[in-house]
C-alpha cells in the first residue's frame, strides 16, 4: 500500500534538529508546513514516505528528537 506520513514535532528546534538527522543519513525527506487541519504545533512538520517510518522512527528515538504525532495518509 503506498503512502505517505507526517511527524509534528512541539518545536521548531526538534523539526530542525530532524532535519539534520535526516540528511546525514540520506534519508529522503520534505520539511513542510504543518496542514491546520491536524496540528497548530511549531509550524513545521517532516514529510516522508510511509516505508521509511518504522526506520525514521528509530532514528530520532536513538537521537532524542522529540516528536508529537505521526499521521498516515494512503494514496
Amino acid at each position: 500500500m503506498n503512502g505517505y506520513c507526517l511527524i509534528t514535532f512541539k518545536s521548531i528546534t526538534y523539526a530542525m534538529q530532524f532535519e539534520k538527522l535526516m540528511k546525514s543519513n540520506n534519508i529522503e525527506f520534505k520539511l513542510i508546513p504543518v496542514p491546520r487541519s491536524i496540528s497548530a504545533s511549531c509550524g513545521m512538520c517532516g514529510k516522508f514516505d510511509m516505508d521509511k517510518k518504522d526506520i525514521i522512527l528509530e532514528l530520532c528515538d536513538k537521537n532524542n528528537i522529540i516528536y508529537e504525532k505521526t499521521y498516515e495518509f494512503y494514496n
